[in-house]
């Protein structure tokens, strides 16, 4: 499918808006005293901004308008990302600045999750096996709950430096990619460019050593357009969302395995650790750079070429999915168990 020139003008104007503007906020909230100090669980050891993921949601929500004014992103699309993504970055600019209550946060992230799943007409059907399958209201409920577990996911995991900017611009531009490959929707493959330019020109403030962190106002609106590209991209191929799975199997499997980790340990899931794999890991190298780098690798040689063969032989996608996700929650079970030996990885935040 041809790509209009356009949305490389779009692309490379959300990069520049999102690095320009993260020298802004990073001004801005030293200022005002928004910062991410130290704390048991921290890897840093000095004070870090944080906020910063308002560059991104600045500019991916008016490149994403400008594009849908040009006719280039749908209308649906368009409301999705605008309507829900505008209210889970507000709570989470509020949560930034101060404690926010687990129940009010919830009750945005629900009506965020609704709206989008309303404004993209509910959960598409999906390919299961040689068949293509309408859960109906199931699959509605289903798309529902994955947007929430996907933007707090994304929370969850912006950890230390760079990985959650990093795996977003992955997921974006990789799933955008697929979707053009396929000769399917143009309107999320524009989406997703965007949205991991944005993510790639915050990353140059948030690579390791970072100067600045993203905050809950970008690691869940981040979180959050990705799951609602994902399931937009299955309005028009119903292997698509497993393909965005596949892109984004670390950081799936890394939560809900710590996830059944903690539960079997006894513990309140609800409540801050520092007990993800990428964590231990962080603490157990003793640098954020090597992590961020190596799921970095494992994205591109591993996940990227596996979507692929998911997305080009679409009956097999949901076992391609299945296997991956096991294969990767083994290996982070094994790799997340704590060796305690005192080392603190240098920079960031876990």
């Amino acid at each position: 499918m041809p790509v209009p020139p356009s949305v490389y003008v779009y692309s490379a104007a959300a990069f520049a808006i999102s690095a320009a503007l993260t020298w802004v906020v990073r001004k801005v909230v030293l200022k005002y005293g928004i910062i991410d100090q130290p704390n048991a669980r921290s890897a840093h050891s000095t004070p870090v901004p944080r906020g910063g993921g308002l560059a991104v949601v600045f500019a991916v929500s008016l490149l994403i308008a400008i594009a849908a004014a040009a006719g280039v992103v749908d209308q649906q699309l368009l409301l999705a990302l605008l309507g829900g993504g505008t209210a889970v970055a507000w709570i989470g600019f509020r949560d930034d600045r101060g404690s926010v209550s687990v129940l009010v946060r919830l009750v945005v992230h629900l009506l965020s999750a609704v709206w989008a799943m309303y404004a993209l007409g509910g959960l598409p059907p999906i390919q299961a096996g040689a068949r293509v399958v309408d859960l109906g209201i199931f699959g509605d409920v289903l798309g529902t709950l994955a947007l929430i577990w996907t933007l707090n996911l994304f929370n969850f995991m912006d950890g230390i430096d760079g990985i959650a900017a990093s795996e977003a611009s992955f997921i974006a531009i990789a799933g955008g990619a697929l979707c053009l490959l396929a000769g399917t929707s143009l309107s999320v493959a524009a989406g997703a460019v965007i949205v991991a330019a944005a993510s790639a020109g915050f990353l140059i403030w948030n690579w390791p050593p970072a100067k600045i962190f993203m905050g809950d106002v970008g690691s869940g609106y981040l979180g959050f357009v990705i799951g609602v590209l994902a399931i937009a991209s299955g309005r028009e191929s119903p292997a698509a969302p497993f393909v965005w799975l596949i892109l984004g199997a670390v950081f799936f499997t890394d939560s809900l395995v710590t996830l059944l980790r903690r539960l079997v340990r006894g513990e309140k899931v609800y409540e801050a650790h520092s007990s993800h794999a990428y964590q231990v890991l962080a603490r157990r190298w003793g640098s954020h750079l090597l992590v961020t780098s190596s799921v970095i690798a494992v994205n591109v040689l591993v996940l990227l070429p596996l979507a692929w063969v998911a997305n080009t032989f679409a009956r097999y996608a949901a076992l391609i999915t299945v296997a991956v996700m096991g294969v990767l929650a083994l290996a982070i079970f094994i790799l997340g168990k704590e060796r305690r030996n005192g080392q603190q990885p240098k920079g960031g935040r876990v």
